[in-house]
Protein backbone atom coordinates (compact mmCIF):
# COMPACT_ATOMS: atom_id res chain seq x y z
CA UNK A 1 0.00 0.00 0.00
CA UNK A 2 1.86 3.23 -1.00
CA UNK A 3 0.54 5.51 0.67
CA UNK A 4 3.09 8.22 -0.20
CA UNK A 5 1.30 8.46 -3.78
CA UNK A 6 -1.51 10.28 -2.31
CA UNK A 7 -2.65 13.23 -3.36
CA UNK A 8 -3.87 15.81 -0.98
CA UNK A 9 -7.15 18.15 -1.18
CA UNK A 10 -5.18 21.20 -1.35
CA UNK A 11 -3.04 19.98 -4.25
CA UNK A 12 -6.33 18.93 -6.08
CA UNK A 13 -8.01 22.29 -5.82
CA UNK A 14 -4.31 24.63 -6.60
CA UNK A 15 -3.82 22.34 -9.79
CA UNK A 16 -7.00 21.23 -11.35
CA UNK A 17 -5.92 17.86 -12.49
CA UNK A 18 -9.38 17.36 -14.17
CA UNK A 19 -8.91 13.64 -15.96
CA UNK A 20 -6.48 12.76 -13.64
CA UNK A 21 -6.48 8.82 -12.06
CA UNK A 22 -5.34 9.88 -7.85
CA UNK A 23 -5.53 8.57 -4.84
CA UNK A 24 -7.00 10.52 -1.89
CA UNK A 25 -7.17 9.80 1.63
CA UNK A 26 -9.06 11.57 4.40
CA UNK A 27 -11.86 11.28 7.02
CA UNK A 28 -15.23 11.56 6.03
CA UNK A 29 -17.34 14.86 7.31
CA UNK A 30 -20.36 13.94 6.29
CA UNK A 31 -21.83 11.23 3.19
CA UNK A 32 -25.43 11.31 1.31
CA UNK A 33 -27.33 8.90 -0.31
CA UNK A 34 -30.04 7.60 -2.68
CA UNK A 35 -29.98 4.23 -4.34
CA UNK A 36 -28.53 5.69 -7.48
CA UNK A 37 -25.50 7.18 -5.71
CA UNK A 38 -23.46 8.32 -2.58
CA UNK A 39 -21.92 11.87 -1.70
CA UNK A 40 -19.27 11.92 0.86
CA UNK A 41 -17.86 14.87 1.52
CA UNK A 42 -13.81 13.86 2.94
CA UNK A 43 -11.06 16.35 4.32
CA UNK A 44 -7.59 15.59 5.22
CA UNK A 45 -6.54 18.81 7.12
CA UNK A 46 -4.38 20.34 4.15
CA UNK A 47 -7.21 22.74 3.99
CA UNK A 48 -10.21 23.90 5.37
CA UNK A 49 -12.23 22.81 2.39
CA UNK A 50 -13.88 19.47 2.09
CA UNK A 51 -13.76 17.42 -1.44
CA UNK A 52 -16.72 15.85 -2.65
CA UNK A 53 -16.49 12.23 -3.90
CA UNK A 54 -19.34 10.62 -6.04
CA UNK A 55 -19.62 6.90 -5.42
CA UNK A 56 -21.82 4.71 -7.65
CA UNK A 57 -23.18 1.35 -6.08
CA UNK A 58 -22.63 -0.40 -9.41
CA UNK A 59 -18.75 -0.30 -8.84
CA UNK A 60 -18.72 0.36 -4.84
CA UNK A 61 -20.29 -2.74 -2.96
CA UNK A 62 -23.01 -1.49 -0.38
CA UNK A 63 -20.84 -3.00 2.13
CA UNK A 64 -18.28 -0.99 1.93
CA UNK A 65 -20.72 2.33 1.86
CA UNK A 66 -22.43 1.83 4.94
CA UNK A 67 -19.67 2.20 6.46
CA UNK A 68 -18.28 5.61 4.85
CA UNK A 69 -19.82 7.15 8.29
CA UNK A 70 -18.70 10.60 10.00
CA UNK A 71 -15.07 9.79 11.05
CA UNK A 72 -14.24 6.70 9.59
CA UNK A 73 -10.97 7.06 7.02
CA UNK A 74 -10.77 6.11 3.97
CA UNK A 75 -8.50 5.97 0.92
CA UNK A 76 -10.52 6.17 -2.42
CA UNK A 77 -9.11 5.56 -6.32
CA UNK A 78 -10.52 7.53 -8.79
CA UNK A 79 -10.45 10.44 -11.53
CA UNK A 80 -11.16 14.26 -11.04
CA UNK A 81 -14.11 15.60 -12.92
CA UNK A 82 -15.69 18.43 -13.34
CA UNK A 83 -18.39 18.57 -10.49
CA UNK A 84 -22.24 19.10 -11.69
CA UNK A 85 -23.00 20.92 -9.11
CA UNK A 86 -22.01 24.30 -7.13
CA UNK A 87 -19.65 25.14 -4.68
CA UNK A 88 -16.43 23.37 -6.38
CA UNK A 89 -14.63 23.40 -9.43
CA UNK A 90 -14.36 19.72 -9.39
CA UNK A 91 -14.85 16.19 -7.84
CA UNK A 92 -13.63 12.29 -7.43
CA UNK A 93 -15.92 9.97 -8.90
CA UNK A 94 -14.80 6.90 -7.18
CA UNK A 95 -13.24 3.50 -8.58
CA UNK A 96 -12.34 1.64 -5.55
CA UNK A 97 -12.81 2.92 -1.66
CA UNK A 98 -10.87 1.05 0.95
CA UNK A 99 -12.31 1.82 4.52
CA UNK A 100 -8.89 2.17 6.70
CA UNK A 101 -10.39 2.92 10.17
CA UNK A 102 -14.46 2.36 11.00
CA UNK A 103 -16.00 5.35 13.20
CA UNK A 104 -19.10 3.90 14.77
CA UNK A 105 -21.38 6.29 14.24
CA UNK A 106 -22.94 5.73 17.81
CA UNK A 107 -20.13 6.66 19.67
CA UNK A 108 -18.16 8.97 17.14
CA UNK A 109 -18.13 12.67 18.94
CA UNK A 110 -17.75 14.82 16.36
CA UNK A 111 -21.03 14.31 14.78
CA UNK A 112 -22.07 17.23 11.76
CA UNK A 113 -23.74 19.44 13.66
CA UNK A 114 -22.22 22.43 15.98
CA UNK A 115 -20.16 21.93 19.06
CA UNK A 116 -19.35 24.07 21.79
CA UNK A 117 -16.06 24.70 22.62
CA UNK A 118 -15.87 23.80 26.12
CA UNK A 119 -17.12 20.16 25.13
CA UNK A 120 -14.69 20.09 22.20
CA UNK A 121 -11.90 21.21 25.31
CA UNK A 122 -12.87 18.04 26.85
CA UNK A 123 -12.46 15.50 23.43
CA UNK A 124 -9.08 18.36 22.73
CA UNK A 125 -7.86 14.38 20.87
CA UNK A 126 -10.29 14.87 18.15
CA UNK A 127 -11.23 18.68 17.95
CA UNK A 128 -8.51 19.19 15.47
CA UNK A 129 -10.89 17.67 13.39
CA UNK A 130 -13.49 20.50 13.41
CA UNK A 131 -13.24 23.50 10.70
CA UNK A 132 -12.41 25.84 13.44
CA UNK A 133 -9.45 23.38 14.70
CA UNK A 134 -8.56 22.80 11.67
CA UNK A 135 -7.79 26.58 10.75
CA UNK A 136 -6.48 27.45 13.96
CA UNK A 137 -3.62 24.92 14.02
CA UNK A 138 -2.63 25.91 10.55
CA UNK A 139 -2.41 29.27 11.48
CA UNK A 140 -0.30 28.42 14.37
CA UNK A 141 1.98 26.41 12.26
CA UNK A 142 2.02 29.43 9.57
CA UNK A 143 3.16 31.77 12.46
CA UNK A 144 5.42 29.58 13.74
CA UNK A 145 7.04 29.19 10.09
CA UNK A 146 7.34 33.01 9.90
CA UNK A 147 9.11 33.17 13.57
CA UNK A 148 12.16 31.35 11.83
CA UNK A 149 11.66 32.83 8.68
CA UNK A 150 11.60 36.75 9.72
CA UNK A 151 14.69 36.11 12.18
CA UNK A 152 16.85 33.76 9.94
CA UNK A 153 16.38 36.91 7.02
CA UNK A 154 17.73 39.21 9.81
CA UNK A 155 20.61 37.19 10.41
CA UNK A 156 19.88 36.37 13.82
CA UNK A 157 20.77 32.77 15.54
CA UNK A 158 18.10 30.11 17.33
CA UNK A 159 19.35 29.48 20.38
CA UNK A 160 18.25 26.18 22.13
CA UNK A 161 18.10 27.52 25.76
CA UNK A 162 17.12 24.73 28.67
CA UNK A 163 14.09 23.74 29.83
CA UNK A 164 15.17 22.31 33.04
CA UNK A 165 17.15 25.48 35.17
CA UNK A 166 18.09 26.44 38.59
CA UNK A 167 17.22 30.16 38.28
CA UNK A 168 13.58 31.78 38.24
CA UNK A 169 14.28 34.68 35.72
CA UNK A 170 10.79 36.45 36.94
CA UNK A 171 11.60 36.39 40.29
CA UNK A 172 8.08 35.07 40.84
CA UNK A 173 8.42 31.58 42.35
CA UNK A 174 5.53 30.17 40.31
CA UNK A 175 7.87 27.60 39.03
CA UNK A 176 7.36 23.83 38.64
CA UNK A 177 9.81 21.91 40.53
CA UNK A 178 11.78 19.11 39.03
CA UNK A 179 13.12 16.45 40.81
CA UNK A 180 14.34 12.84 41.27
CA UNK A 181 13.72 12.19 44.87
CA UNK A 182 10.78 10.01 46.55
CA UNK A 183 8.37 13.02 47.52
CA UNK A 184 6.54 11.04 50.25
CA UNK A 185 9.92 10.35 51.96
CA UNK A 186 12.54 12.37 50.44
CA UNK A 187 15.84 12.71 52.34
CA UNK A 188 16.82 15.34 54.90
CA UNK A 189 19.55 17.63 56.27
CA UNK A 190 20.10 17.58 60.28
CA UNK A 191 18.19 20.89 60.12
CA UNK A 192 15.66 18.81 58.95
CA UNK A 193 15.00 20.46 55.01
CA UNK A 194 15.38 18.30 52.04
CA UNK A 195 18.57 17.08 50.86
CA UNK A 196 18.72 18.81 47.70
CA UNK A 197 22.49 17.19 47.34
CA UNK A 198 20.96 13.68 46.79
CA UNK A 199 18.71 15.14 43.85
CA UNK A 200 19.61 14.39 40.32
CA UNK A 201 20.98 17.77 39.27
CA UNK A 202 22.55 17.74 43.49
CA UNK A 203 20.53 21.52 43.62
CA UNK A 204 16.99 22.19 43.51
CA UNK A 205 15.50 22.82 39.69
CA UNK A 206 12.57 23.64 38.01
CA UNK A 207 11.04 23.87 34.30
CA UNK A 208 11.82 27.35 33.21
CA UNK A 209 9.46 30.16 33.04
CA UNK A 210 11.87 31.85 30.22
CA UNK A 211 14.64 31.68 28.24
CA UNK A 212 15.75 35.46 28.39
CA UNK A 213 18.90 35.11 30.85
CA UNK A 214 20.63 32.21 28.75
CA UNK A 215 19.76 34.36 25.80
CA UNK A 216 21.68 37.01 27.08
CA UNK A 217 24.56 34.77 27.64
CA UNK A 218 24.45 33.63 23.62
CA UNK A 219 23.92 37.35 22.32
CA UNK A 220 26.91 38.51 24.10
CA UNK A 221 29.34 36.20 21.66
CA UNK A 222 26.75 36.04 18.62
CA UNK A 223 25.25 39.89 19.03
CA UNK A 224 21.64 38.39 17.85
CA UNK A 225 20.11 35.19 19.06
CA UNK A 226 16.36 34.53 19.75
CA UNK A 227 14.85 31.39 21.41
CA UNK A 228 11.10 29.79 20.75
CA UNK A 229 10.59 27.21 22.78
CA UNK A 230 8.47 26.10 26.11
CA UNK A 231 7.77 27.47 28.80
CA UNK A 232 6.21 26.91 32.29
CA UNK A 233 4.33 29.07 34.97
CA UNK A 234 2.46 27.31 38.21
CA UNK A 235 0.32 30.06 38.82
CA UNK A 236 -3.12 29.13 39.97
CA UNK A 237 -4.89 31.27 37.02
CA UNK A 238 -8.01 30.38 35.03
CA UNK A 239 -8.70 33.05 33.06
CA UNK A 240 -8.88 33.16 28.97
CA UNK A 241 -5.33 34.10 28.94
CA UNK A 242 -3.44 32.33 30.94
CA UNK A 243 -1.76 28.50 30.37
CA UNK A 244 0.69 26.62 32.94
CA UNK A 245 2.46 25.23 29.66
CA UNK A 246 3.30 27.60 26.61
CA UNK A 247 5.79 28.89 24.18
CA UNK A 248 7.64 31.77 24.50
CA UNK A 249 9.60 33.63 21.09
CA UNK A 250 12.70 35.67 22.95
CA UNK A 251 15.38 37.68 20.83
CA UNK A 252 18.37 39.09 22.76
CA UNK A 253 20.20 42.02 20.93
CA UNK A 254 23.88 43.33 21.65
CA UNK A 255 24.35 46.60 20.55
CA UNK A 256 20.51 47.80 20.88
CA UNK A 257 19.35 50.53 22.90
CA UNK A 258 15.40 50.90 24.17
CA UNK A 259 14.20 52.54 20.92
CA UNK A 260 16.07 49.55 18.95
CA UNK A 261 14.25 46.65 20.47
CA UNK A 262 11.27 48.66 19.86
CA UNK A 263 11.69 49.13 16.20
CA UNK A 264 12.37 45.24 16.38
CA UNK A 265 9.82 44.58 18.11
CA UNK A 266 6.87 46.72 15.96
CA UNK A 267 8.52 45.14 12.97
CA UNK A 268 8.21 41.68 13.93
CA UNK A 269 5.05 42.00 14.95
CA UNK A 270 3.70 43.50 11.75
CA UNK A 271 5.40 40.90 9.62
CA UNK A 272 3.56 37.85 11.70
CA UNK A 273 0.64 39.15 10.76
CA UNK A 274 1.17 40.01 7.25
CA UNK A 275 2.60 36.52 6.65
CA UNK A 276 -0.60 35.11 7.83
CA UNK A 277 -2.83 37.48 6.06
CA UNK A 278 -0.94 36.69 2.60
CA UNK A 279 -0.62 32.56 3.99
CA UNK A 280 -3.60 31.51 5.76
CA UNK A 281 -6.32 33.99 3.74
CA UNK A 282 -9.32 31.07 3.62
CA UNK A 283 -8.80 29.75 7.22
CA UNK A 284 -8.73 33.22 8.11
CA UNK A 285 -12.12 33.88 6.59
CA UNK A 286 -13.68 31.21 8.21
CA UNK A 287 -12.36 32.44 11.30
CA UNK A 288 -14.29 35.42 10.39
CA UNK A 289 -17.12 34.18 9.78
CA UNK A 290 -16.85 32.24 13.12
CA UNK A 291 -16.36 35.11 15.09
CA UNK A 292 -19.20 37.04 13.08
CA UNK A 293 -21.77 34.70 13.97
CA UNK A 294 -20.27 34.44 17.86
CA UNK A 295 -20.48 38.16 18.20
CA UNK A 296 -24.41 38.29 17.07
CA UNK A 297 -24.71 36.53 20.57
CA UNK A 298 -23.75 39.62 22.60
CA UNK A 299 -25.23 42.68 23.61
CA UNK A 300 -24.36 45.30 21.34
CA UNK A 301 -22.07 47.49 23.39
CA UNK A 302 -20.11 44.12 24.18
CA UNK A 303 -19.43 43.46 20.16
CA UNK A 304 -16.34 44.65 18.53
CA UNK A 305 -16.21 47.53 16.23
CA UNK A 306 -13.82 45.55 13.32
CA UNK A 307 -14.26 42.26 12.36
CA UNK A 308 -11.16 39.64 12.38
CA UNK A 309 -9.23 40.66 8.47
CA UNK A 310 -10.21 44.65 9.44
CA UNK A 311 -8.32 44.12 12.98
CA UNK A 312 -5.46 42.37 11.64
CA UNK A 313 -4.78 45.11 8.17
CA UNK A 314 -5.40 47.62 10.92
CA UNK A 315 -2.42 46.66 12.98
CA UNK A 316 -0.27 46.02 10.03
CA UNK A 317 -1.41 49.29 8.15
CA UNK A 318 -0.53 51.60 11.33
CA UNK A 319 2.19 53.52 13.10
CA UNK A 320 2.19 52.22 16.99
CA UNK A 321 2.00 54.63 19.42
CA UNK A 322 4.50 55.30 21.63
CA UNK A 323 4.09 57.06 24.95
CA UNK A 324 5.49 56.84 28.35
CA UNK A 325 4.08 55.00 31.71
CA UNK A 326 3.78 58.33 33.11
CA UNK A 327 1.81 59.71 30.31
CA UNK A 328 -0.33 56.73 30.16
CA UNK A 329 -1.04 57.03 33.88
CA UNK A 330 -2.08 60.55 33.16
CA UNK A 331 -4.54 59.31 30.57
CA UNK A 332 -5.75 56.44 32.55
CA UNK A 333 -6.17 58.99 35.88
CA UNK A 334 -8.61 61.48 33.74
CA UNK A 335 -10.45 58.62 31.53
CA UNK A 336 -14.25 58.62 31.87
CA UNK A 337 -13.88 54.98 33.21
CA UNK A 338 -11.85 55.95 35.70
CA UNK A 339 -13.04 59.19 37.54
CA UNK A 340 -16.95 57.01 37.42
CA UNK A 341 -14.92 54.38 38.96
CA UNK A 342 -16.08 51.57 35.95
CA UNK A 343 -12.52 50.16 36.11
CA UNK A 344 -12.03 47.36 38.42
CA UNK A 345 -8.62 48.68 39.85
CA UNK A 346 -8.79 52.44 40.03
CA UNK A 347 -6.12 54.69 38.90
CA UNK A 348 -5.18 56.68 41.43
CA UNK A 349 -1.64 57.70 41.50
CA UNK A 350 1.61 57.38 39.77
CA UNK A 351 3.37 53.66 40.18
CA UNK A 352 0.58 51.75 40.03
CA UNK A 353 0.40 48.29 38.13
CA UNK A 354 -1.50 48.67 35.34
CA UNK A 355 -4.01 45.95 34.58
CA UNK A 356 -5.41 44.50 31.21
CA UNK A 357 -8.78 47.05 31.43
CA UNK A 358 -6.23 49.94 31.43
CA UNK A 359 -4.19 48.49 28.75
CA UNK A 360 -7.52 47.88 26.61
CA UNK A 361 -8.59 51.44 26.96
CA UNK A 362 -5.45 53.13 25.57
CA UNK A 363 -5.11 50.97 22.86
CA UNK A 364 -9.22 50.19 22.10
CA UNK A 365 -10.65 53.61 23.38
CA UNK A 366 -8.10 56.69 23.59
CA UNK A 367 -5.41 55.83 20.66
CA UNK A 368 -7.65 53.13 18.64
CA UNK A 369 -3.92 52.25 17.67
CA UNK A 370 -1.83 49.81 19.08
CA UNK A 371 0.71 51.34 21.95
CA UNK A 372 4.01 50.95 23.22
CA UNK A 373 4.56 51.82 26.49
CA UNK A 374 7.80 52.38 28.04
CA UNK A 375 9.78 53.86 30.97
CA UNK A 376 7.97 51.97 33.79
CA UNK A 377 8.50 52.62 37.20
CA UNK A 378 11.25 50.76 38.11
CA UNK A 379 9.80 48.74 41.49
CA UNK A 380 6.85 46.99 39.43
CA UNK A 381 9.46 45.72 36.67
CA UNK A 382 12.53 43.10 36.74
CA UNK A 383 15.81 43.34 38.09
CA UNK A 384 17.52 43.20 34.63
CA UNK A 385 16.16 46.34 33.74
CA UNK A 386 18.21 49.06 32.63
CA UNK A 387 17.09 51.88 35.06
CA UNK A 388 16.74 55.66 33.42
CA UNK A 389 18.81 58.75 34.13
CA UNK A 390 15.84 59.92 36.67
CA UNK A 391 16.23 56.58 39.45
CA UNK A 392 12.88 56.39 39.18
CA UNK A 393 12.01 54.18 35.93
CA UNK A 394 13.27 51.63 33.80
CA UNK A 395 14.17 51.33 29.97
CA UNK A 396 10.85 48.80 30.02
CA UNK A 397 8.73 48.40 26.83
CA UNK A 398 4.68 46.62 26.66
CA UNK A 399 3.62 46.35 23.44
CA UNK A 400 -0.30 46.42 23.93
CA UNK A 401 -2.76 44.96 21.64
CA UNK A 402 -6.56 45.52 21.11
CA UNK A 403 -8.45 42.80 22.47
CA UNK A 404 -5.64 41.28 24.41
CA UNK A 405 -4.18 43.98 26.34
CA UNK A 406 -0.25 43.20 26.61
CA UNK A 407 1.36 40.80 23.79
CA UNK A 408 4.58 41.95 24.11
CA UNK A 409 6.88 42.78 27.20
CA UNK A 410 10.79 43.55 26.96
CA UNK A 411 13.57 46.37 28.20
CA UNK A 412 17.25 47.38 27.77
CA UNK A 413 18.93 45.12 30.26
CA UNK A 414 21.14 46.78 32.59
CA UNK A 415 24.40 46.34 31.70
CA UNK A 416 26.24 48.23 34.54
CA UNK A 417 27.85 45.88 36.76
CA UNK A 418 27.62 48.18 39.72
CA UNK A 419 23.81 49.54 39.11
CA UNK A 420 22.84 45.79 38.52
CA UNK A 421 24.63 44.94 41.60
CA UNK A 422 22.77 47.39 43.72
CA UNK A 423 19.39 46.34 41.93
CA UNK A 424 19.62 42.87 43.16
CA UNK A 425 20.49 43.68 46.43
CA UNK A 426 17.17 45.48 46.81
CA UNK A 427 15.22 43.08 45.32
CA UNK A 428 17.16 40.08 47.19
CA UNK A 429 18.52 38.52 44.11
CA UNK A 430 21.10 35.70 45.05
CA UNK A 431 23.88 37.13 43.99
CA UNK A 432 25.87 33.82 44.52
CA UNK A 433 23.41 31.85 41.97
CA UNK A 434 23.66 34.28 39.43
CA UNK A 435 27.30 34.59 38.85
CA UNK A 436 27.33 33.39 35.41
CA UNK A 437 24.72 36.08 34.81
CA UNK A 438 27.16 38.77 36.11
CA UNK A 439 30.03 37.60 34.50
CA UNK A 440 28.73 39.22 31.26
CA UNK A 441 28.84 42.11 32.74
CA UNK A 442 32.53 41.78 34.43
CA UNK A 443 33.71 40.44 30.80
CA UNK A 444 33.19 42.95 27.58
CA UNK A 445 29.50 44.23 28.69
CA UNK A 446 27.74 45.90 26.28
CA UNK A 447 24.20 48.10 25.59
CA UNK A 448 21.76 45.03 25.05
CA UNK A 449 18.14 44.75 24.77
CA UNK A 450 15.40 41.67 24.38
CA UNK A 451 11.67 41.27 24.18
CA UNK A 452 9.25 38.39 25.00
CA UNK A 453 6.08 37.27 22.65
CA UNK A 454 3.83 34.89 23.98
CA UNK A 455 3.53 32.80 21.03
CA UNK A 456 -0.35 31.74 22.30
CA UNK A 457 -1.06 35.30 22.70
CA UNK A 458 -0.07 36.39 19.18
CA UNK A 459 -2.28 33.49 17.76
CA UNK A 460 -4.94 34.09 20.12
CA UNK A 461 -5.12 37.87 18.57
CA UNK A 462 -4.45 36.79 14.69
CA UNK A 463 -7.38 33.93 14.93
CA UNK A 464 -9.84 35.88 17.02
CA UNK A 465 -10.23 32.91 19.30
CA UNK A 466 -11.46 34.12 22.61
CA UNK A 467 -9.80 31.28 25.25
CA UNK A 468 -6.15 30.84 25.14
CA UNK A 469 -6.73 27.20 25.53
CA UNK A 470 -8.06 27.09 21.71
CA UNK A 471 -4.99 27.95 19.88
CA UNK A 472 -2.67 25.33 21.45
CA UNK A 473 -3.09 22.00 20.91
CA UNK A 474 -2.96 20.00 24.55
CA UNK A 475 -3.66 23.18 27.39
CA UNK A 476 -2.19 22.49 30.52
CA UNK A 477 -4.00 24.91 32.90
CA UNK A 478 -4.80 24.37 37.12
CA UNK A 479 -6.18 20.75 37.18
CA UNK A 480 -5.99 19.77 33.47
CA UNK A 481 -3.09 17.73 32.48
CA UNK A 482 -5.14 15.05 30.15
CA UNK A 483 -3.81 14.54 27.00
Amino acid sequence: MAFNKRVKIKTILEQGLIGSEITLMGWVRTKRSNKNVSFIAMNDGSIITNYQVVADPNFISDDVLKKCTTGACLKITGTVVESQGAGQSSELNAKSIEVLGEADPEKYPLQPKKHSLEFLREIAHLRMRTNTFGAVFRVRHALAFAVHQYFNDKGFFYIHTPIITASDAEGAGETFKVTTLDIGNPPKTEDGKVDFKQDFFEREANLTVSGQLEGELAAMALSEIYTFGPTFRAENSNTTRHLAEFWMIEPEMAFYDAEDNADLAEDFLKYLIRYALDHCQEDLQFLESRLLDEEKSKPQDQRSEMSLLEKLNFVVDNEFVRISYTEAIDILRNSNPNKKKKFQYLIESWGADLQSEHERYLVEKHFKKPVILTDYPKEIKSFYMRQNEDGKTVAAMDILFPGIGEIVGGSQREERLDVLLQRMDEMNIPKEEMWWFLDTRRFGATPHAGFGLGFERMVQFVTGMGNIRDVIAFPRTPGNAEF
